[in-house]
Order: structure tokens, then C-alpha cells, then sequence
């Protein structure tokens, strides 16, 4: 059955208005707008409120006709469908429609009187004054056209002359609401004419017209969701969902069989970067980044769809009565550690959680809740958490050898050997601590190479917490407005360009000319923080063009698509080389101390270890626990996994039946949200937030706080939920995620999208 839950709450309103009275048998007519659709589902024509079903429900578009689907029954709609049709089109505020005989007010109808505005409670809801329609016979398009005409006013509530009333609402509720409020202000003027007639006395003029001003606010407000919106994605209900399952199986397969060819056959090697493109990409199709864009551009442009106050406070009731023993610990935690967390992810709204269990994909926290992990601790557990295997391996080598040696080891060899096997252009490589810590490196050893200071950025990119880099930090044009700490010197050789814009690249590169030239063009190759702005395919391409012609270095920050992507990383679906590498998260396998820096011998040369610097080439990098047998060995052990399983793609599947799963349910429930996904980085965004920028400064300091709380109630009520997502916009799907996980999630997101007000 097609829009179940519109009709769903049309067959609700006549439950409830048949309870007060204010239907009766087969009168009047109830319809609820169908989200995202030119359609409203109404009540059959002739037929017994209190027997109604479902399935009885039918569904009309606004040119009024009737559109059968295969609900079962062949009923026909109200013969007021036209009126309905009209109303809609009229007043795209407008989500719910009554229509009723009720007593009260239907005295006025014969008396043709209007009701003026009596309380400003009247006012605020229903409009400067109850006004009387135009008589036209009943079901004609003289009568559609009359309360066409009436309707424009931006009242919700209208006396249909030797008819009946009709009333209109935001939603469901709020129609019921003004239905029964116009049938106590009818009862309350009717007595008043009949005992004090001549002396019935209105609110102020100023008073009405404040209540007024309101009620138009909210109505301007709600129809922007519905004139500033886009179509949502279509997805049918009955098409078939991308199989994470069915692909890991023909992979297993494929695997097999390999295996026996390479046992048959031992003098063919694969050549470097050989096997990457073989294993594929975790990215099925690119997305269409014009059209994506246009859907985030509307959801900024729209007013905010949050949860209704109930739904919240039942997400804030969950955290209170399910959580406790969570927030013991954090509540201690602040006592001793600043903010109380010492990681900006676990930062939530309303206070973070205590996590004592990671098992593929789940966690479980210190009050025994179990919840689907798509954090997947920010992106490295490509495998899933506490993957076996890999930890099984590591255990044996620092039984060995402990975590730490401080003289070199084997292992740090053989992660440079797999590095450069996958990623070839990656033709040395150097460990370090952390993203941030080669981000630093990066950019000390490209100023080295070339000789030149200036560095340039994409707008809104994070590249880790170096004061070089804490510049256009998440939100584009902002400069240094996160720089609280750093010197002004820290960031003079700091550029940044707006995501997309080639041009003021462009620009940008022409302009540091003068101050000496560019050292270096540093991009996340799938767009700012992670993709959340993403880029055109052939942009990276066209950056390296840039660079070329200017003389600067291309760095890649693959952090987070480094290994995600797939074996080949971004460099590699993209066919985008660059000349140095900037790898984090994966690189470890989900251990401590994962980064590092890689990429053309001769760039790299500038990173040779000693203490002579006798050639005066050599850079200052490094670190105790740098390249530490427990990290290396992780590292290793994980990536080699990641090629034998191709956990990427696998994993990049299940982005894909994530995000298709969510883009049904966002066309279901009407909701204005944007679900994409570039493989297993799978981006759900219901506020926007991360789509503003200095082009608008006063949206942006207007509305950056609503949205980024909207971003983090969204994310609590994921939880409450069972799905533990990044901050409530971005999810990491890992080769854990089955078919039955992925569906189990799309489920629970069913629920809270079910709970968003207008809905």
C-alpha cells in the first residue's frame, strides 16, 4: 500500500473528531497532505466513519482526480476532492484539511455571520476572523473556487454559507485542534448575540494584529518547507536494496579461486598498484554532485524539521533512565579531564557514553545497552571493531618484542612494503603518531622540497590540529576564526579557497606568486570533512593540472579515505597522483599512533633520519613512540586483511544499502533531509549545518547555533534509538555491516523519522 502512514492519519482524525462529535456518520470530509508528493490521501466518498480502515483511505492529486492505487478497495474520494486540491495548492503551509456539519458553527453558516476576533488564543491559531465562503452547491468547482479565494488570506478556519465549516492545520493534530477551537469560539458568539446582541466586543486592534503576525510566521515558516524544497529521491517500495551479503559472497569466491591459480602458477607478481585495481573500489557509482548539492542548498534554505517536543523529551528520558551508570562516569570525568572527554567524538548531546564492549558492529556501553556502531571509531575499523584476526597476529609479534623497542623493527618495514604495494605512488614512507602529526610533516617537508612558504586549503577542510592548518577550519571563509592560541605568525602563510571554486584557487596560486610562490595544495580528495561538501569527480584532477602549472606540491590527506576507498585509496579511484600522502585511521587497523606521511622518493628524501644534516635537506620529525613494532605490526596485519576479505567494497556496499535504505524512508516521511554516500562513508543531513559559510554571514551567525543543535538532538535521538552515528550527520559502515545489520538500523531510523514534527 503506497503512503500508508498519510493515510494512516487521516483514518486517526476521524477516530478522534468521531469521539468529540464532531463527525457523524458518512458527513463531512477529513484529508492529510502527502509528504513530498503532489497528492493528499482523503476520506472515501459515503462512508461509515466508524467502520473506516486504512485501506479505505483514498489518494487524490492537486488537479483533483482521483489516483487508485492497489490499496485493495475501489472506493471513490469525497466528492469535495476539488476543494481539498485547491487548498493544497493554495496554501502550501497547509497539511491537514476538515471538513465538517458541526453544530455550532453550522448555526452561523445559516446565519451567514462571521466571527470576529473574539481572543487572541482565535487569532493566533485561526486567523483575524472566521469568515463566511461564498454559497455554491455542494462537490462543484464553484465551491472549490470560493474557498480557493478565501483561503489566500492566511486564515485557517472558514464558515461555509448553508454548507458547514472547514478548518485547516500545519498537521494532523493541529487541524483537529482548530476544528474543536472554531466550534467553542461559535458556541461562545452565538450566546453572546443571543444575550447581548449589538454588544459583542472584539480584542484591540494592535492585539489581533500581533496574534496575526504570528500565525502568518509559523505559515511562511511551514510552506518553505514545501516551496523550498526539492523533490526527494524517488525509491520504489519495492526495490531491491544493494546486498552487502551477496557481494562479500562472490568476493569469497573470487578469492578461492585466486588462491588456487597463484598455487598453481608461482612466477607471475603482480605489479605495484596491480592488485588495487583489480580488488576495486568501495565507490559503485559517483554520485551526481550537481544535483546532491542542490539537495543540500534546499535543506540549508528551509526552515529546521527537528523532532517533535514529545518525541525529544522521550530521547532526553532514555538518557536519564537507561544511561545512568554512563553518566556516573563522564559526570566523574570532568572532575579530572577537560570537557570530560579526551576525544571531540565523544562528544554527545546530552552527555557522552561510557563504552565498555566494540564487537564488529556493535557497542555496548557501561549500562549493558548494545547499539549498531556506525562511528566504527571514526572511520580506521574498516573490518569491524576488535576485528580477531588481526588482533590474534598482533599479539603474537609483541609477546615478543613488547609494544615499544625504541631501535627499528621489522614491521616498520613491511608496512612501508604493503603501503607501496597498494599505493604505489607511495614510494616511501614515514610513521608518525598521528593524522595531525603528518599533516605537520607534510607540510614542513613540501615547504623544504620546493623552497616556498605559502600553503593552500579548501575552505571548511579538516586537516588535523596544527596551527598551520587551523584556518577555514569546518565552516569555509572563516580564517582564523578557531584560532584561539595561535600566533598570527602560525597562519600568515595560511591560504584557503572555497570548496569547488577552481578559479579562486586559481587566484589564490597567481597571489602567492609574489610572497615567494606555493609550496603546496593540501585537499581531502573527497571534499571537506569527508565528503560533507563533495567534490566533482574530475576536480582533484584538475587541482593536480594547478599545481603543475604553479609549482606546487599536491598533498592528499587521506585519513579517512585512505584504505576506505578501497586498496588503491582515493589517488587510486580517482587516478589523481599526488606527491605526498597524507595516511591516518586505517593505517594502524583501528591501534594507537596511526599516521604517517609517503610519497615521492625524491619529496621524501627531505624526511631522512639522523642528526648530521650535513646536506641541510634533512626536516625535524619524528617521535618516541613513532613507528612502534605494536602499530606497525597492527597496521600490517589489517591491511593485509583488508586485501585478502576486500573488506572496502564490502563495506562500501553496505554504504550502499544504508544510504538507499534512508533515501525511502526520507521520500516515505516527506522530510526535506540529503542521505549520500561515497562507498562505506555514508552522510545523513537533516540540519545543513556543515553546508553554511561566510557567503552568508548573517545566516550563518543566525542560525549556526539552531542548526548544530538540531545536528546533535538528531544524534541523540539515533541513539536512544540504537544506532551510534558521528555526530548525528555521518556514518562509517565497515565489513561487519550485513544485510541484517543494515536493515535493522534502517528500521530504528524508521522510528525517529516517524517522531519529526509535520510528519
Amino acid at each position: 500500500m503506497q503512503h500508508r502512514t498519510s493515510r494512516q492519519h487521516v483514518v486517526d482524525m476521524c477516530r478522534t473528531m468521531l469521539a468529540r462529535g464532531y463527525l457523524k456518520a458518512t458527513e463531512g470530509n477529513v484529508s492529510v497532505r502527502v509528504p513530498g508528493h503532489r497528492l493528499y490521501a482523503v476520506t472515501p466518498s459515503n462512508y461509515d466513519y466508524d467502520k473506516m480502515r486504512v485501506e479505505d483511505i483514498c489518494l487524490v492529486d492537486f488537479d483533483g482526480t482521483h489516483v487508485p492505487d492497489d490499496a485493495g478497495t475501489a472506493l471513490a474520494p469525497s466528492i469535495e476532492a476539488g476543494m481539498h486540491a485547491n487548498i493544497y495548492r493554495q496554501r502550501p503551509d497547509v497539511n491537514a484539511v476538515v471538513h465538517t456539519h458541526q453544530p455550532y458553527a453550522s448555526a452561523l453558516a445559516f446565519l451567514r455571520t462571521p466571527i470576529p476576533a473574539l481572543t487572541d488564543e482565535q487569532v493566533r491559531f485561526l486567523g483575524r476572523e472566521v469568515a463566511i465562503v461564498d454559497y455554491a452547491p455542494s462537490g462543484t468547482g464553484w465551491l472549490a473556487r470560493n474557498v480557493q479565494k478565501k483561503v489566500a488570506s492566511g486564515d485557517n478556519a472558514f464558515i461555509i454559507a448553508n454548507h458547514g465549516v472547514v478548518a485547516l492545520g500545519t498537521d494532523p493534530d493541529r487541524a483537529v485542534f482548530n476544528m474543536a477551537l472554531l466550534e467553542k469560539v461559535s458556541i461562545a458568539y452565538l450566546m453572546a448575540l443571543t444575550s447581548e446582541a449589538g454588544k459583542v466586543y472584539t480584542i484591540p486592534t494592535a492585539i489581533r494584529e500581533i496574534a496575526f503576525t504570528k500565525l502568518r510566521a509559523d505559515e511562511k515558516r511551514i510552506g518553505a518547507q514545501i516551496t523550498d524544497a526539492v523533490p526527494p529521491v524517488r525509491v520504489p517500495a519495492d526495490e531491491q536494496l544493494p546486498s552487502a551479503d551477496a557481494l562479500a559472497a562472490q568476493i569469497a569466491a573470487a578469492g578461492q579461486q585466486r588462491h588456487e591459480t597463484a598455487a598453481a602458477d608461482t612466477t607471475t607478481a603482480e605489479t605495484p598498484g596491480g592488485e588495487s585495481a583489480r580488488l576495486g573500489y568501495a565507490i559503485s557509482a559517483y554520485l551526481d554532485v550537481d544535483d546532491t548539492m542542490r539537495r543540500l542548498k534546499a535543506l540549508v534554505a528551509q526552515p529546521l524539521r527537528g523532532l517533535r517536543h514529545d518525541a525529544l523529551l522521550d530521547v532526553l528520558g532514555y538518557f536519564d533512565d537507561r544511561c545512568r551508570a554512563s553518566k556516573e562516569v563522564t559526570d566523574r570525568a570532568k572532575r579530572r579531564i577537560p570537557g570530560g572527554v579526551q576525544h571531540n567524538l565523544a562528544f554527545n548531546y546530552p552527555f557522552p557514553l561510557t563504552i565498555d564492549k566494540a564487537d564488529g558492529a556493535y557497542l555496548t556501553d557501561r549500562d549493558g545497552n548494545t547499539y549498531i556502531d556506525f562511528l566504527q571509531a571514526g572511520g580506521p575499523t574498516i573490518l569491524g571493531s576488535n576485528y580477531g584476526p588481526v588482533n590474534d597476529q598482533v599479539a603474537e609479534v609483541i609477546r615478543e618484542s613488547g609494544p615499544v623497542t625504541g631501535l627499528f623493527h621489522e614491521y616498520e618495514l613491511k608496512l612501508a612494503e604493503i603501503i607501496h604495494r597498494y599505493l604505489p605512488h607511495v614510494e616511501m614512507y614515514r610513521s608518525l603518531g598521528s593524522g595531525t602529526e603528518a599533516v605537520m610533516a607534510a607540510v614542513r617537508g613540501a615547504r623544504a622540497f620546493t623552497g616556498k612558504n605559502m600553503v593552500i586549503k579548501v575552505g571548511g577542510a579538516y586537516h588535523g590540529w596544527s596551527d598551520t592548518m587551523v584556518y577555514g577550519l569546518r565552516v569555509p571563509g572563516t580564517y582564523r576564526m578557531n584560532a584561539k592560541g595561535i600566533p598570527f605568525g602560525a597562519t600568515n602563510s595560511t591560504r584557503e579557497a572555497f570548496p569547488h571554486d577552481l578559479g579562486q584557487l586559481r587566484r589564490k596560486l597567481i597571489e602567492n606568486r609574489v610572497r615567494g610562490g606555493t609550496a603546496a595544495v593540501i585537499v581531502e580528495p573527497l571534499g571537506p570533512e569527508s565528503g560533507t561538501r563533495p567534490v566533482p569527480y574530475d576536480f582533484n584532477a584538475k587541482v593536480r593540472q594547478l599545481c603543475d602549472e604553479f609549482g606546487a606540491l599536491l598533498v592528499f590527506d587521506e585519513v579517512v579515505t585512505g584504505f576506505r576507498l578501497g586498496l588503491g585509496g582515493a589517488a587510486g579511484y580517482f587516478g589523481v597522483t599526488p606527491d605526498l600522502t597524507v595516511l591516518g585511521k586505517a593505517v594502524a587497523g583501528g591501534y594507537p599512533m596511526a599516521g604517517g606521511v609517503g610519497g615521492r622518493a625524491d619529496v621524501m628524501a627531505v624526511f631522512g633520519s639522523g642528526l648530521d644534516g650535513r646536506s641541510g635537506a634533512h626536516i625535524q620529525v619524528g617521535g618516541t613512540l613513532s613507528a612502534n613494532p605494536l602499530s606497525c605490526a597492527a597496521g600490517y596485519f589489517a591491511i593485509a586483511e583488508l586485501a585478502r576479505t576486500n573488506a572496502p567494497v564490502i563495506a562500501g556496499r553496505a554504504g550502499d544499502r544504508l544510504t538507499r535504505g534512508l533515501q525511502r524512508l526520507i521520500d516515505r516521511y516527506g522530510l526535506p533531509y540529503v542521505a549520500y554516500n561515497q562507498g562505506s562513508i555514508v552522510h545523513l543531513e537533516c540540519s545543513g549545518v556543515m553546508l553554511m559559510d561566510m557567503r552568508n554571514p548573517i545566516k550563518l551567525l543566525k542560525e549556526n547555533k539552531a542548526r548544530k543543535r538540531l545536528m546533535e538532538q538528531m544524534g541523540a535521538a539515533y541513539t536512544a534509538h540504537g544506532v551510534i552515528t558521528l555526530a548525528g550527520s555521518r556514518m562509517y559502515t565497515s565489513m561487519a555491516d550485513t544485510d541484517e545489520v543494515i536493515d535493522t538500523a534502517l528500521d530504528r531510523f524508521d522510528q525517529v523519522f516517524a517522531q519529526v514534527e509535520g510528519v
